[in-house]
């Protein structure tokens, strides 16, 4: 696959799934979390954390994010994580994967514009839910709006 080049999710949660993830989690790793709020990662993270997940910044270039220490990789991640929320290019995700399943998350989540489906289907055997192609504040505020 080339750099970049994004796939279509072969086999995605359904509605009813994310949402239940939704529901469940509790705090969630931010992957490529930037310290610039016209970002698309600052932005979800924002409102994630104002809707009451703990957020844990994952960015090797921050010390911290909104007063909330950063870690350089999933691996430097000692608190348990509920999902794992990718905001990397699509030739980075296999080995973020690698750290959530090593790390034991519960969820791996792609954001609009991710899939990897290799990636997908080795979480999946490993036991974790995945989610590809959709946004968490989207689909949280959906989940909210609709309660």
């Amino acid at each position: 696959m080339a750099k970049d080049v994004c796939e279509l999710p072969v086999n995605n949660a359904s509605d009813d799934e994310i949402r239940a993830i939704l529901k469940d989690a509790k705090t969630i790793a931010v992957v490529g979390l930037s310290a610039n709020p016209d970002k698309a990662s600052y932005r979800v993270a924002k409102y994630l954390k104002d809707n009451g997940y703990t957020i844990i910044p994952v960015n090797p270039t921050l010390k911290e994010w909104n007063g909330i220490q950063a870690y350089a990789s999933l691996s430097d991640v000692t608190q348990p994580v509920d999902i794992v929320d990718i905001f990397r290019r699509p030739d980075d995700i296999p080995a973020i994967v690698d750290e959530a399943i090593a790390m034991k998350a519960k969820v791996v989540w792609m954001q609009l514009e991710l899939a990897h489906n290799a990636a997908a289907e080795k979480a999946r055997a490993a036991g974790l839910k995945v989610v590809m192609d959709r946004c968490t504040k989207v689909e949280h505020y959906h989940m909210k709006k609709n309660a």
